[in-house]
């Protein structure tokens, strides 16, 4: 098993090697070690929102590669689980819509809304036959306002890992935000994705990549937060551009917040604008390849051109290509490792920490 230590004081640390971001070893352990742990992002509630509604999906398409399936059964009850029958392994649900069971095609297996296997011809005869074995596996499913999650061996229920976000930002009324596809956007970078991630939970570049973003925040009070499973860059306008007016019972009080940007393990990006809310995943397809969603939900549409949460699409193209750099750079036979900033890249050593245990 490959193992990269990170020392637990950002003051000796360096940041993980070079092999972790170019090596086959290290890419197939994260995949089996992380991913197939972690929680992801998955669906809207609307795509499941009424008894009998099915919702087939791939789990990390370009990564795990695993096929599922979301249900609402008669009961109203969501469920997550295979979306591979458990006879030869067809595909059960190859469409949205709405159904009274589950049946595989191919030789006509069929399911309950809950995954339970119910019937199959020409099997009279057959020892042992139906057992738990038949029935569609579950996988972790969480909700949290009107976004699902799933995972296929979760360690913690999703709300472990959520709480600190909710905690924070409860007092926005994200039931109420509403999904645009008009303003969301897929990139393709050429790049790892964890050095996507390495870039986007550090402040630091910000003065030198993103002279926009950089003259509507005040990056002398730009904070990092870091919590067990996730953390927090706190931006605060400067005078005059579009901040968030936080309540008195919010820690924040008092504060003109320009944006919250939580970053939750290993791949997720939650993004809190005055306009509403951009999520952001993370989807590696290769060592040197990555897929980022951007999903756009607007609470205030007339604040969608100013203060932080503008321009997105320049900033992006600005970040990736640094990290299309950075990728090209992590080839050179020269270079090793780096050190971090104690003062402005406890989020990275927070992501190194957490890839280096997971792989411990």
């Amino acid at each position: 098993m490959t193992s990269f230590p990170i020392e637990s004081d950002i003051h000796r640390a360096s940041t993980l090697p070079a092999d972790f971001y170019t090596g086959a070893d290290a890419w197939k352990s994260v995949r089996e070690r992380v991913f197939t742990r972690a929680w992801q992002w998955v669906a809207d509630i609307d795509q499941v929102r009424v008894p009998g509604q099915v919702w087939p999906f791939t789990l990390l398409e370009g990564l795990l590669d695993e096929p599922l399936v979301l249900t609402r059964d008669a009961d109203d009850t969501l469920h997550a689980m295979s979306n591979v029958c458990t006879h030869r392994g067809a595909m059960v649900v190859e469409g949205a819509g709405v159904e009274k069971a589950l049946r595989c095609r191919y030789h006509g297996r069929r399911f309950g809304l809950d995954g339970k296997f119910q019937y199959m011809p020409e099997f009279e005869g057959a020892e042992g036959f139906p057992s738990a074995c038949d029935d569609l596996p579950q996988v972790g499913l969480g909700r949290w306002s009107r976004f699902l999650f799933a995972s296929l061996a979760p360690l913690e229920p999703v709300e472990s890992v959520l709480q600190p976000m909710i905690d924070r930002i409860g007092w926005l009324p994200v039931d109420e935000f509403r999904f645009d596809p008009t303003r969301s956007r897929e990139y393709l970078v050429r790049a790892h994705w964890a050095l996507y991630c390495d870039n986007y939970l550090e402040g630091l570049h910000i003065p030198y990549i993103h002279a926009g973003l950089n003259s509507v925040i005040d990056y002398g009070n730009y904070t990092v937060e870091i919590f067990e499973r996730c953390n927090l860059q706190l931006a605060l306008a400067r005078p005059g551009d579009e901040a968030f007016d936080p309540p008195a019972e919010s820690p924040d009080f008092g504060k003109r917040v320009a944006a919250y940007y939580w970053w939750l393990f290993p791949n997720m990006m939650f993004n809190f604008y005055p306009w509403g809310l951009s999520i952001n995943i993370v989807r590696p397809q290769g060592p040197a390849l990555t897929r980022i969603q951007f999903l756009t939900y607007v609470w205030r549409e007339d604040k969608m051109d100013s203060g932080a949460g503008s321009g997105l699409d320049r900033v992006e193209r600005e970040d990736e290509s640094v990290v299309e750099s950075v990728q090209r750079g992590l080839k050179s036979r020269l270079y090793r490792q780096g050190r971090f900033s104690p003062t402005r890249e406890t989020g990275v050593h927070h992501f190194h920490t957490l890839l280096s245990r997971s792989l411990a």
